[in-house]
């Protein structure tokens, strides 16, 4: 019986002695640069497989329809407004919200204040690289520059452009951020950096690889404060071999800003040569009643 307890009382000290190696061996910080580049570039490919792989690096186009949340600056939920949300990556997004009745939230959110949506009806706002328009009852309008500048910076931090066009950036560098447990997910993170100013986080799930949250600290420049935009991400369904989720949450400096629940999505739709066009939304207008276009 001694010697039975001798036994087990070293293989405690062994494991004791082994448990803080192990923890060790995973801290970030202690492992060599182009070690911690290798593991992060290899769990983004895990990532780009888990997703779809070769579906859904060929995914050009992307098409939903569901119900965004309509959440004020105090972070209360007002209510719930239908659209169809159109991506042509990375950087042409058009969203036709249905409001069914007059809706004080929706211009606030879309980021244009002057919106007629008196009495509800169809709004569609277009965004096309550096240029964007919107489209209610008044007519077509050009967006405010600092809508339109908005749209650039979520594009830059947008994970489907930064895994489809970044990995290659030479401008990026890459490093394993550690294991944790996030939303009742053991994941890795892996951290994105663009110079000093601008930093990517990513968790991606240890098993699904698929991925879990996406952090964006980015510093302001005139007033040298960070700032955190946070994206979570569930309920994933394939749709013609791409996982996507079908629940997105966002938060900014952890205020919640947005909900979005996806009904249904398509992948590469038959959307016409001029879907993200001013004369598109023109076009539209008219078929709507309208008479002309500011």
């Amino acid at each position: 019986m001694r010697l039975v307890g001798m036994k087990f009382g070293l293989c405690v000290l062994l494991l004791l002695a082994i448990v803080p190696l192990a923890t060790h061996a995973q801290n970030p910080e202690t492992i060599a640069p182009e070690e911690s580049e290798a593991r992060a570039k290899k769990i983004l490919n895990q990532l780009i497989q888990g997703l779809g792989g070769r579906a859904y690096l060929d995914m050009h186009q992307r098409q939903c329809d569901g119900r965004r949340a309509l959440i004020g600056h105090d972070g209360a939920l007002s209510g719930y407004v239908q659209f169809r949300d159109s991506w042509e990556f990375p950087d042409k997004n058009r969203t036709d919200y249905f409001a069914k009745s007059r809706n004080t939230m929706l211009g606030y959110i879309i980021g244009v204040q002057d919106l007629d949506i008196t009495h509800g009806g169809l709004i569609i706002t277009t965004f096309n690289g550096n240029k964007g328009w919107t489209m209610d009852k008044g007519g077509v309008s050009d967006m405010p520059e600092d809508t339109v500048a908005e749209f650039q910076a979520a594009v830059q931090r947008n994970p489907d452009n930064l895994l489809r066009f970044g990995l290659k950036n030479p401008d990026y560098s890459f490093r394993w951020g550690g294991l944790d447990t996030v939303d009742l997910h053991e994941v890795d993170w892996v951290e994105i950096a663009e110079g000093e100013d601008r930093v990517y986080r990513l968790a991606v799930d240890r098993v699904t690889h698929l991925l879990v949250r996406s952090v964006v600290e980015i510093k302001d420049l005139n007033s040298g404060q960070s700032h955190e935009d946070v994206s979570i991400y569930t309920n994933y369904q394939p749709k013609s071999g791409v996982q996507l989720p079908m629940q997105i949450t966002r938060e900014r400096d952890g205020r919640r800003i947005s909900q979005l629940f996806y009904e249904s999505c398509e992948i590469n739709p038959p959307l016409t040569a001029d879907y993200f066009t001013r004369e598109a939304l023109l076009q539209r207008y008219k078929e709507t009643g309208g008479k002309k276009g500011k």
